[in-house]
């Protein structure tokens, strides 16, 4: 009864933010979408019946596909502080439209690898700078003192969105097979979501979104914001130490997600029988880890309040060495359920970090701050991948990469709470 009334709650609070439901159901659509062409990509170029891979070819996609844009990024996301964020929001979509169409073309001519990532890296860089875009808006649309839950309720429904997405792809891929004409079907379909965000990001009022009307923090041109945005960015990261604690976790968990990742893409595509690409395993791994970080998002605001954002941080980084250590058996039916204890805590410090960044960073900076945390979240990803393949073998069949990745938690937790700890020695 108590779950009713809070959900009834919770419920009124988003009908009476239209703007707040407007951007919700932009996160919903985007990541839908979002979902929908990474596992299409997946499905073409890791699990097809017409190409092979070898775990540094794994590597190498993961690495063309998020570190261009992870470095550029920061430098993008002065934009967010400057321009109009419903205009970016806009020109960023119809960017993402044109360019998913162009990368279903090509995996209709049966293009290599290489076309087909260079066309995919800039779909992401776009869906990134979206990604960035809504979050750095979102203190715009809500009162500051729901923040916190109105953030937990955006992330939640773009993880549903994002998973229902990804197995979506399964229904066209049976229908028009595992191959390149099956894929080019599932990255068309994308053109779907990415125009009704479109359309629903172009009915907000001009400057809703943000920055605010005041001058902004960075001076002079456009082209000297974005090109000093990292400095900016990381500059203002160093001063807070509430958001430079999470993002430390932040990274901890995503180096970890990227060794785990690894481990079970190649175990998979080792054991698939003949014939077969090993997509349902990956599959049934990827839903249990969307299926915890759902369950993540809905906790987060409940610890938070309980324990408060660094107590909360620091607990799930000490948690989650222990089950990455459980984990390093390497039988993937242990591995699934640590992939969903996982998602749990990775999702509990993402939402740390992010909600730091919105109540802790100025709107005119909260643009750069939230780009440089992106551009983290791949790096982390795809440094560790690239790390682990260097070492990996082929069987996939590596317990010392999963020990690996409870030292990494560790030194995670070490980091976050020594910041934490001297932000409270300043104050």
């Amino acid at each position: 009864m108590v779950d009713a009334r809070a959900a009834g709650t919770l419920w009124r609070a988003v009908r009476d933010l239209p703007l707040f439901g407007r951007l919700l159901a932009i996160r919903m659509v985007s990541q839908f979408g979002d979902g929908l062409f990474q596992a299409g990509l997946a499905g073409g170029l890791l699990f097809s019946t017409e190409r092979a891979v070898t775990p540094w070819q794994i590597a190498g996609s993961f690495a063309v596909l998020f570190l261009p844009y992870s470095l550029l990024g920061p430098f993008a996301g002065a934009l967010l502080d400057r321009w109009d964020r419903r205009w970016v929001l806009v020109c960023a979509n119809a960017g993402r439209l044109v360019l998913v169409v162009l990368v279903a073309l090509l995996f209709v001519i049966g293009a290599p690898d290489l076309p087909l990532l260079c066309g995919a890296l800039l779909v992401n860089g776009f869906n990134r700078f979206v990604a960035s875009g809504l979050s750095a808006a979102l203190p715009h649309v809500v009162p500051r003192a729901e923040v916190v839950t109105m953030n937990s309720v955006v992330t939640a429904a773009g993880s549903v969105a994002a998973f229902l997405g990804a197995n979506f792809m399964l229904v066209p891929r049976i229908l028009f097979g595992a191959n390149d004409f099956g894929s080019a079907v599932v990255v068309a379909l994308v053109a779907v979501p990415v125009l009704t965000a479109l359309i629903l990001a172009a009915r907000f009022p001009a400057r809703a979104l943000g920055p605010d009307g005041a001058a902004p923090a960075i001076h002079g041109s456009a082209l000297y914001a974005v090109a000093t945005g990292w400095v900016h960015g990381v500059r203002t990261v160093a001063t807070r130490p509430t958001v430079a604690a999470t993002l430390a976790g932040l990274a901890a968990h995503r180096m970890v997600f990227g060794i785990n990742t690894l481990l079970v893409l190649v175990m998979v595509r080792h054991g698939a029988a003949p014939g077969t690409t090993g997509l349902v395993p990956t599959a049934i791994f990827g839903a249990a880890t969307a299926l915890g970080m759902f369950l993540g998002t809905v906790c987060m605001p409940i610890l938070v309040n309980r324990w408060g954002r660094y107590a909360t941080a620091n607990g799930t980084l000490a948690v989650a060495a222990v089950i990455q250590l459980a984990g390093a058996g390497l039988l993937l039916p242990v591995m699934v359920a640590c992939g969903f204890l996982l998602g749990v805590g990775g999702q509990v410090v993402k939402l740390c970090a992010d909600s730091a960044i919105q109540l802790d960073v100025d709107d005119a900076l909260r643009g750069h701050v939230f780009a440089v945390q992106d551009s983290l979240f791949w790096l982390a990803f795809t440094a560790a991948m690239t790390a682990a393949a260097a070492v990996v073998p082929a069987t996939g069949h590596a317990p010392a990469l999963a020990l690996a990745g409870s030292v990494v938690y560790l030194a995670g937790l070490g980091i976050h709470a020594f910041l934490t700890r001297a932000r409270k020695a300043a104050e």
